[in-house]
């Protein structure tokens, strides 16, 4: 059995409200943790990852779905000022993550045509954009977000893998990443008491 990411969801209460960026530091760092433990999942799987590449990619795709997720779980539970700056601060903290992943892994070197933190915000606000089409019932994605989740991932596969990759995700994968970012956001943000 695969052992799950431990997240913190109990915080000490603090005078006041926590600071957007230390919000969103948490908030970057589960979703990184858990995509890349999703990459290792896949690797175990027998699912090719194979290039660096390839794996950054898909830490990539599934960070963006997560910190969609993550926007629809907070609406309505903080004012849009806050939101904004939540989501805008989680995607910058991922960006950066982004780079000195890539960085460690290259040695420092910089690919002198391609800006890592640049290309991740460009990814996330079209990914923003196309996940907003979707529904997202009450702690869940619809089927259509799910399903064009996994066909970003699909298209990054090598062909022997294409046919298999988009259950992993939908059915296992994603569903699990997504309930633990859940116990992340409600451990900043409870969700409202049901009305009754």
């Amino acid at each position: 059995m695969v052992k799950p990411v431990r997240v913190r969801t109990v915080w000490f209460k603090k005078e006041g409200e926590r600071p957007a960026q230390e919000v969103a530091t948490v908030l970057a760092s589960t979703a990184w943790r858990l995509a890349d433990k999703a990459v290792d999942n896949l690797s175990k799987a027998d699912y090719d990852i194979v290039t660096p590449e390839r794996g950054f990619r898909i830490i990539a795709e599934l960070t963006c779905f997560l910190v969609h997720y993550m926007d629809r779980l907070v609406y309505g539970r903080v004012d849009e000022g806050r939101r904004a700056e939540i989501v805008s601060a989680t995607g910058l903290s991922l960006a950066q993550n982004m780079e000195d992943n890539i960085l460690e892994f290259t040695g420092g070197q910089k690919d002198p045509e391609y800006d890592y933190q640049r290309g991740f915000i460009d990814r996330l606000n079209a990914r923003m954009a196309d996940y907003a089409e979707f529904e997202f019932p009450v702690d869940k994605a619809s089927f259509q977000a799910l399903r064009f989740l996994s066909l970003q991932i699909r298209d990054i596969m090598v062909d022997s893998d294409k046919s298999w990759i988009q259950d992993q995700l939908m059915d296992i994968e994603v569903p699990e990443m997504m309930a633990t970012m859940k116990k992340a956001v409600d451990g900043f943000y409870p969700p409202p008491a049901p009305a009754g």
